[in-house]
């Protein structure tokens, strides 16, 4: 399964998602940049709210594409101690990861949020969507982070993941929801036709238009 891009993706997964369509206690949080887009046309066809969980994945010093761990809105740090063993990651390397990634998702969570309030999730059904699941670092903080404000369910929705990786996940949460375990993996990119670099510019204006659209959060 190739998607046409992250639209597309994100059509499909509404799909899958059906039954929890005009249910009034569901709110979707997308993981930016690239979960954005796609899970923009989810919450629209489940006449949802759509909001944000800003997620940094902390890349391998000198190998930032392999995943050590990551950091989520709300303190959450979490650090695969296996992974920065094996690559001889040190201490002070660790905390200087940290620190840069704690900026940047400082950065876009005053870029993307603004004075907003974060939503309150206590009894919701939070759906979790992302562009696709490679490791499942930064999905796994996620589910820390939304697991602090108390749901009722955690959902993931992706369109394209590892089987191994969703198989863990489903382990710590209600439901996991993924449309394609192609077999070998290899990377999330590769199963989708277009997989431009989703900007700051759209992923603001999908919110702003969510904002204006889509049912608003309920406290």
């Amino acid at each position: 399964m190739i998607f046409e891009d992250r639209h597309e993706a994100g059509q499909k997964l509404a799909e899958a998602l059906a039954r929890y369509t005009g249910r009034p206690n569901v709110i979707v949080l997308a993981l930016p940049r690239g979960g954005v887009p796609v899970a923009y046309p989810v919450a629209e066809a489940l006449r949802a709210p759509l909001d944000i969980l800003l997620v940094r994945k902390l890349g391998l010093p000198g190998h930032e594409e392999l995943a050590m761990g990551a950091i989520a809105t709300g303190g959450v740090q979490l650090l695969n101690p296996d992974v920065a063993r094996h690559y001889g990651v040190t201490r002070e390397q660790i905390q200087a990861t940290v620190r840069r990634e704690q900026a940047e998702l400082e950065r876009r969570e005053r870029l993307y949020r603004g004075n907003r309030d974060y939503p309150d999730l206590r009894g919701k059904t939070v759906i979790l969507v992302d562009d696709g699941l490679a490791t499942g670092a930064s999905m796994q903080a996620a589910v820390l982070a939304v697991r602090q404000k108390q749901p009722a369910e955690i959902v993931i929705a992706v369109p394209v993941a590892s089987q191994e990786t969703c198989d863990m996940l489903a382990e710590q949460v209600t439901e996991v929801i993924c449309l394609h375990t192609p077999e070998p993996f290899y990377a999330v990119g590769l199963w989708y036709r277009e997989f431009g670099q989703t900007t700051d510019d759209e992923v603001r204006e999908l919110l702003n238009r969510a904002r204006e659209t889509l049912i608003a959060p309920r406290d």
